[in-house]
Parts: structure tokens; C-alpha cells; sequence
């Protein structure tokens, strides 16, 4: 997928996907919005270790393979009891691309995100939601930038069905540089055992002037105990003849 399509990643990503154990829902990995916020006074730093994707297109007649790492990371804090600020970076991050029989490595630093959520009280003990509004600055160095800054209002719906199984839909809407997009991301999270749970996640993305993009996601959280927790993550982008993959690792932490 292309690059404002993966820093979804880094900004909200997946409320269902988060372990159904932990005293805290942290939104890694996944795409998606998560429908909790971080209870106010408490930090909770969400860190890739790295993030990694690689794409394999045609031009010119010859292959063009691209690989990229970016450890990004996601800050949240609680300002009320409903409500919390989100400060996100790309964070370094490293590419080499292959084309026509060369080899070029570049190396830099990503952009950053500044964000609001809002709990919303539905009343309700298995449905859950939540808004976003928040923009993507583009301060990354060139080929680990948007270029421009992307602002972006997303919305969040989870239901529960039970001590197992969850679902939830996601939507965002962004704008940058007077052009929109739409992103809807269904998933479904599951308990897996004690400790561990996962999710599968699909993502379609419609921007203006560009092809529709589909891509699926799945990944498993270990939670060591209330304040941290592991994760991997694998996708695929579904691009018809060309090839995309991503994954990722990383660790939670809640002071």
C-alpha cells in the first residue's frame, strides 16, 4: 500500500485488536481505532521494534523493489476521564531500493502526528465508541515523508460478543492538499489463551484520483502483566500484479 496508507499504523490502529486482559487497551498493532482511552494522569508509550514492509512493482519494463524499517512510536496520555492526547513519529527509519540492476540505500526520519480521542458513553456494557481528529505534519526528511500534512477524522464502533470474540469498524476520512480519502477497516479480535489474544483485519482505501486499495492484516499480543505488553504483526497489500508485505513487531508500556 502506499505510504499514507501504512502511517495509519502509527496513529490510531485497532481497539479490537488489543488483548481483552489487560487492565489497559493499547492500540498496537492493527490498523484500526481503538474505542478506550488511557485513564488521565497515566503515559502509555507504544513502541515498534521495527516496522517493516516491502514492495515489488514493474516500471520501465524492469522489476522496482523497495524494502523500508521505521521504528515509529505512540504517545498517549489521558486529559480526562474520556478523552486523551496522542503524539506519534514515523521515528528513524531506513530503505534500500533495487531498480534495473542498482542498489540505493537511504536512511532519515519520519513525520509526526498530534491527535485527540474521545470516548463516547453509548450506555451500553458490549458496545463501545470513539472519535478522532488528527493531523500528520510533515517534518520526515524526503522519502520518509507525506510531503504534505495530512488531517484526518476518524471513528470508531466495537461491539463484544463475548469473553472471546469482539469486532469492530473503523473509518477515517483525510484530507491533504485538497484531496480526500476514505478508509474502512472491519476486524475481528479473539482470545486466544491466558495471555495471548490476536485479531484479522481487512483495509480498504479509496483516495481521489487512485485506484482502490485492499490490503489484509493479522497479528497475536502477549501481555507479560498489566503494564506491558508484545506484539507481531504480518499483511499483505492486494495490488493485483504488483507485490506488498508488512510487519512488525513491538512493545507496550503503561506508566
Amino acid at each position: 500500500m502506499k505510504t499514507t496508507l501504512r502511517i495509519l499504523g502509527l496513529m490510531a490502529l485497532m481497539g479490537v485488536s488489543a488483548q481483552l486482559c489487560a487492565a489497559v487497551e493499547f492500540d498496537r498493532p492493527g490498523e484500526g481505532l481503538g474505542t478506550s482511552t488511557v485513564p488521565v494522569g497515566q503515559l502509555a508509550w507504544e513502541q515498534g521494534l521495527p516496522s517493516f514492509s516491502y514492495s515489488e512493482a514493474t516500471a520501465d519494463g524492469s522489476k522496482l523493489k523497495k524494502t523500508t524499517l521505521n521504528a515509529d512510536v505512540l504517545l498517549r496520555t489521558g486529559l480526562t476521564d474520556d478523552l486523551e492526547l496522542r503524539l506519534g513519529w514515523a521515528g528513524p527509519a531506513w530503505s534500500q531500493t533495487k531498480f534495473n540492476g542498482q542498489t540505493e540505500e537511504d536512511d532519515g526520519l519520519g513525520d509526526v502526528s498530534i491527535g485527540l480521542k474521545k470516548a463516547i458513553d453509548l450506555d451500553d456494557e458490549k458496545l463501545s465508541m470513539a472519535l478522532m481528529a488528527e493531523a500528520i505534519i510533515a517534518t520526515g526528511n524526503a522519502n520518509f515523508s507525506n510531503e504534505e500534512n495530512i488531517y484526518s477524522l476518524s471513528s470508531a464502533v466495537a461491539y463484544q460478543y463475548n469473553d472471546l470474540v469482539n469486532t469492530a469498524l473503523t473509518m477515517r476520512y483525510e484530507w491533504q492538499d485538497s484531496n480526500w480519502a476514505i478508509t474502512a477497516i472491519p476486524t475481528l479480535g479473539y482470545q486466544i489463551a491466558d495471555r495471548w489474544s490476536g485479531y484479522s483485519e481487512l483495509i480498504y482505501r479509496k483516495a481521489e484520483s487512485q485506484d482502490n486499495e485492499y490490503a489484509l492484516g493479522t497479528g497475536v499480543m502477549y501481555v507479560l502483566n498489566d503494564q506491558v505488553q508484545l506484539d507481531a504483526s504480518v499483511g499483505v497489500d492486494l495490488e493485483g500484479q504488483n507485490k506488498g508485505y508488512f510487519s512488525g513487531l513491538g512493545v507496550s508500556f503503561l506508566f
